[in-house]
């Protein structure tokens, strides 16, 4: 029987973030910790881990026409009282691939 846990996945303020997390495993939410932007993601610790990419865009910052639909909207985060607002993607190369959770805080659907 698999063990299921949440782990958090703490991250630094780049572009491209590559994530080994648990094959399979569920992104659940994306926010600030400490000062620290962390992932919390639902893992099946017997499973191997798969590295997992994640695109990081500020507000207004630019997104390739030709990338936009490899990317997977998982949250939006503040840092700096709300002077930095980052949006957190994963990028896959087949966005029907595997489960995906999207977060919605009371926003428009």
């Amino acid at each position: 029987m698999p063990t299921l846990r949440i782990f958090k996945y703490m991250f630094g303020i780049t572009d491209s973030i590559v994530i080994p997390m648990p094959e399979g495993a569920r992104v659940l939410d994306v926010q600030i910790q400490h000062g620290a932007p962390c992932i919390w993601a639902l893992v099946d610790t017997s499973k191997p881990n798969v590295n997992r990419m994640f695109r990081l865009a500020g507000t207004g910052h630019p997104i390739k026409p030709d990338e936009a639909h490899k990317h997977i909207y998982i949250g939006t985060f503040q840092m700096s009282d709300g002077a930095l607002v980052f949006h957190l993607f994963e990028v896959k190369d087949d966005p029907n691939e595997g489960e995906t959770i999207i977060i919605n805080k009371g926003g428009r659907p």
